[in-house]
């Protein structure tokens, strides 16, 4: 098992939830955070730490359509190691739903 970064990260990308990874298995997009399902741990303490609740196990029903994309971006983005600020319309966007529409496929600066 692992857990995905949904769709609620895109415009946000509020990393507490990096900062609490044991296993550096964040990776960053212009506008948001995946996670690498390989390199995942399963612990879940950055689950609790979002604070958008966009982290979500892979047993969930919604977590199917977001564990490719997952896959496929941690393989083309820098490594997030560390807290960086959120993006600067995270506010506005931290309660919209269904953004995939807002998805960019850029890479992030990673550190």
């Amino acid at each position: 098992m692992t857990f995905v970064v949904t769709d609620i990260c895109i415009k946000c990308k509020y990393t507490d939830c990096v900062e609490v990874c044991p296993v550096d298995c964040f990776y960053e997009g212009e506008n948001m955070l995946v996670i690498h399902p390989d390199e995942c741990i399963d612990c879940g303490v950055c689950e609790p730490e979002c604070p958008i609740d966009a982290i979500i196990p892979d047993s969930d029903p919604k977590a199917e359509k977001f564990l490719e994309l997952n896959r496929d971006y941690s393989e083309q983005w820098p490594v997030l190691t560390r807290k960086t600020n959120p993006l600067p319309e995270a506010e506005e966007y931290k309660t919209k739903t269904d953004k995939m529409d807002l998805f960019s496929p850029e890479p992030g600066e990673g550190d």
